[in-house]
């Protein structure tokens, strides 16, 4: 005869109870609210900005187990707002760093690493386990992933999104509302819309928004309140400023929507392409390396320097001798370079420089080169001295 297994209703350690003592007196979490957090699991994309203050607050509100989702490694311009890392930590996984945090914080927390990209391969295997998504990425195509697995899956997805001083909020679940595919149902076009980056950060948003994804995540868990389903917020951070719109369910959603095209989870890069600093024309630009360059200064071969970089980041660090033209303004400047100059042409990393030496190309420039690597390849393989950035 069968044996019936009967799983034990879990229950707080003394411990646990001094430690959750402040939600257990609050009649909206209560025993049955904390004990709901205790057998929650909940799937952090990104140990980064967003991805630090929700796991560190729902570490500390005590889900009991955190997935988390990074391949990267600390570096030291993620300390201005990854606050889940330390100085001692630059070089180390951030998975390593940020497990080690949340377990100072809550030793009750199970942690689960995942050292991987999220790809259309491993995506719905990962999420398949988890109750909830809570979405920290800052990129196109991982937010589209993410969102098609969780309809797929029938997850909620947390959402939220940074740059500058200004974030964005939702919460994505198809069974009761919208997804992010009805807000945006096609990704911007490569290369509009800067990464962070390229256009930086306030430290302190990433805390504001993050915070947020991590108070809807807790309210779904509890079943209290009513969450951002259906309301996308948006914060100013310059002026303080908070503004919701509401958002309807797209009836041709290609994957929410009564008849889905999106059945199965597709190829994202493609679909999305690639942004910001990160981006590169489809046209192969001519190149030169750093080392190169530094060999013409010092055979004093004539060329005419550009930098495309915008004038706050010339006054962190610049080549001698760089005229600057910002990207933006070149079309209107052009005229202050000569077509029978050589030129090189440099900004950050080498892709705006490779914008910008591609519609010089095309007005007529022939004598053109784009520094490979931009400014950051000068500081790594020519002036170690030069502020990187």
């Amino acid at each position: 005869m069968a044996t019936l297994t009967i799983e034990p209703t879990p229950q707080l350690s003394n411990d646990e109870i001094l430690r959750y003592s402040r939600h257990l007196i609050m009649p909206e979490v209560a025993m049955e609210g904390q004990l709901k957090l205790k057998q929650a699991k909940v799937l952090c994309i990104g140990a980064g900005g967003l991805g630090t203050p929700l796991a560190l607050y729902l570490a500390a509100a005590g889900v009991g187990t955190l997935g988390i989702v990074d391949f990267d490694v600390v570096d030291f311009t993620n300390l201005q707002r990854q606050v889940i890392h330390d100085t001692d930590d630059v070089g180390r996984p951030k998975l390593e760093s940020a497990r080690d945090t949340i377990h100072d914080i809550n030793p009750n927390v199970e942690v689960i690493p995942y050292e991987t990209h999220l790809t259309s391969e491993n995506a719905l295997d990962i999420i398949k386990d988890y109750d909830i998504v809570a979405d920290g990425t800052d990129n196109f195509p991982t937010r589209y992933l993410v969102n098609d697995a969780c309809v797929l899956l029938g997850k909620p997805n947390v959402y939220g999104s940074i740059f500058r001083f200004e974030g964005q909020a939702s919460v994505f679940y198809a069974q009761k509302g919208p997804c992010y595919r009805c807000l945006y149902p096609e990704a911007p076009p490569p290369g509009l819309v800067p990464s962070c980056a390229e256009g930086g950060v306030l430290g302190v948003l990433p805390g504001i928004v993050g915070s947020i994804q991590a108070l809807e995540t807790i309210k779904l868990i509890l079943g209290k309140g009513k969450p951002l389903i259906g309301r996308l917020l948006l914060f100013d951070a310059l002026n303080l400023k908070f503004r919701e719109l509401k958002l309807r369910k797209n009836p041709e959603c290609p994957v929410c929507g009564p008849h889905p095209t999106v059945t199965e989870l597709i190829d994202y890069e493609q679909f999305c392409g690639i942004r910001g600093e990160e981006y590169f024309p489809d046209t192969k630009v001519p190149e030169i390396t750093a080392k190169e360059l530094k060999q013409m200064m010092d055979e004093k071969k004539p060329f005419v320097l550009v930098d495309v970089r915008e004038p706050h980041e010339y006054q962190i660090c610049r080549i001698d001798g760089a005229k600057l033209i910002p990207l933006g303004d070149l079309p209107k400047r052009m005229h202050e370079l000569n077509s029978a100059d050589n030129l090189v042409v440099h900004c950050r990393m080498g892709a705006r420089s490779a914008r910008a030496v591609e519609f010089l190309m095309k007005s007529g420039f022939k004598k053109i080169h784009n520094l490979k690597g931009g400014v950051l390849a000068w500081a790594h393989d020519v002036d170690p001295s030069m502020p990187r950035y």
